[in-house]
C-alpha cells in the first residue's frame, strides 16, 4: 500500500529534533522557523515535556471520557490561570478542526439560530461545519456547505453592522489569520464583534488555533483589544505537535450530558503533554519571548528593502514581497537550511517555537537579506 499523495513533499528526511533545529539523515542541520503550521510552541524534544511524556507511557498511555482522569482537571486549572480565563470551563478534543466544529454546535445549541457570519481568506478546518466558515474552499471541499453563512471582509465594522442581526447565530473570527497570509483582526474591529453580539444575541468566536496558546505575545490575540469571547478555539501549539484541541467556553453555556463527544479527546498522554507545554511557557517566560522577539524581527525587517508589507504580532508574523515566493522560500531551505512557511503566492509565514533566540533571527535576517 502506499500513501494517499495529496502532500507535496521535499526529499528531506529528518532524524532528529532539539529546540529550533532539526538534522536530516545526512547530519544537515536545518533552522526550523515554521514548526509544522506552529504546532512547536516550546521547541522540538523538551527534556521536561519528553521526560513528562514518556512518565505517563510508562504508567498508562490512553484513557478518556469514561472515567475521572485527574491530568484532565489539571489541565484545565492550569491553562485557566495562565490564559486569565479561570471561570471558563474546558471541553478536550484531537484538533482545530473538531474545536471549530464543536463552538459552531455550541453556539446553535445556545440560541437556536443557523447563520453564521465568517470572514474573507479565513480557514477553520476540514471538517463539514469548520469548512462551510472556510472561505476559499473549492479545493478542500466540493460539497456546498454554506447555506447559511456570510462571508465579509475582515476589518470592515460597516459590513459587520449590516450582517449581525437577531437572526445571526454566531461570529466567527481569527484574531489573526493565518493560512490568510497573518492578517490581524483590528482592536477596533474586534470591540465592534463583541458589542454586535451582546446586542444581538450572537455568539462571538475566537478561533485562536494557530495565533493562541502565546503565539502572538499575549496568550490570546484577542486580548490586545480587551475583550471576552464567548467561545474560544485552540489546538496546534497547545500539545507541542502531540494531537490535542479544545474549546473555551464561556460560563453562559449549561453543560448537559451527551451534549459533546469525542473519542480521543482528553486522554492522558494528550493532557501530558498539554500541561507540560503550559508548564514550560510559564517557567521559561515564553510568551514574553515572543513579544521581544516579535518586535526584534519586525524592526530588523523593516530595514530590508524589496519587502512589500509585513503583518503579524508576536513570532506570527507574514512577510509580502511583489514578486511570488516559491523562490524565496526555497532558496531559504535548499542554499540556507532554514524552513519558513507561506501563504498564498506572495507571502511568506514565520511560525517559529516560542524558545527562538536572538541568534536565530539574525542567522534568518542575515539569510533573508543575501536571497532577496
Amino acid at each position: 500500500m502506499n500513501l494517499f499523495n495529496v502532500y507535496p513533499l521535499y526529499d528531506i528526511e529528518p532524524v532528529k529534533a532539539k529546540g529550533s533545529y532539526l538534522w536530516d539523515k545526512n547530519g544537515v542541520e536545518y533552522l526550523d522557523l515554521y514548526g509544522g503550521h506552529a504546532v512547536i510552541s516550546i521547541g522540538h524534544s523538551h527534556p521536561y515535556y519528553v521526560a513528562k511524556l514518556t512518565e505517563q507511557l510508562n504508567n498508562i498511555s490512553f484513557y478518556s471520557n469514561s472515567v475521572k482522569i485527574p491530568v484532565q482537571e489539571a489541565l484545565a486549572e492550569k491553562l485557566g490561570k495562565l490564559s486569565g480565563y479561570e471561570d471558563y470551563s474546558l471541553f478536550l478534543c484531537n484538533s482545530g478542526a473538531e474545536a471549530n466544529e464543536n463552538a459552531l454546535k455550541l453556539a446553535s445549541f445556545f440560541n437556536g439560530r443557523k447563520k453564521v457570519i465568517a470572514f474573507n481568506k479565513a480557514f477553520h478546518g476540514r471538517t463539514a461545519g469548520a469548512v462551510a466558515v472556510t472561505d476559499n474552499k473549492s479545493i478542500i471541499a466540493p460539497i456546498n456547505y454554506d447555506e447559511h453563512v456570510s462571508f465579509l471582509p475582515l476589518n470592515d465594522i460597516e459590513a459587520l453592522k449590516q450582517h449581525v442581526t437577531d437572526e445571526t447565530c454566531a461570529v466567527i473570527v481569527e484574531g489573526i489569520q493565518g493560512v490568510g497570509g497573518i492578517q490581524v483582526a483590528s482592536e477596533a474591529f474586534l470591540q465592534a464583534a463583541r458589542e454586535l453580539c451582546d446586542k444581538t444575541g450572537a455568539i462571538l468566536i475566537l478561533d485562536s488555533v494557530q495565533c493562541g496558546y502565546g503565539r502572538s505575545g499575549k496568550f490570546f490575540s484577542h486580548q490586545y483589544a480587551n475583550i471576552h469571547p464567548d467561545l474560544m478555539t485552540t489546538a496546534k501549539g497547545m500539545g507541542n505537535g502531540f494531537p490535542i484541541g479544545g474549546v473555551l467556553i464561556s460560563p453562559k453555556f449549561q453543560a448537559k450530558f451527551g451534549m459533546l463527544g469525542t473519542t480521543f479527546g482528553g486522554n492522558h498522554l494528550a493532557c501530558t503533554a498539554a500541561v507540560a507545554v503550559l508548564d514550560v511557557i510559564k517557567e521559561e517566560n515564553l510568551i514574553e519571548n515572543a513579544a521581544t522577539l516579535g518586535d526584534y524581527l519586525m524592526t530588523q525587517l523593516k530595514q530590508i528593502n524589496g519587502i512589500k508589507e509585513l503583518r503579524g504580532r508576536g513570532l506570527m508574523i507574514g512577510i509580502e514581497f511583489e514578486q511570488p515566493v516559491d523562490a524565496i522560500r526555497d532558496a531559504l531551505l535548499f542554499e540556507h537550511k532554514i524552513f519558513c512557511g507561506y501563504a498564498g503566492k506572495h507571502t511568506l509565514r514565520l511560525l517559529p517555537s516560542l524558545a527562538l533566540t536572538q541568534t536565530e533571527c539574525d542567522r534568518f535576517l542575515e539569510a533573508l537579506q543575501k536571497v532577496i
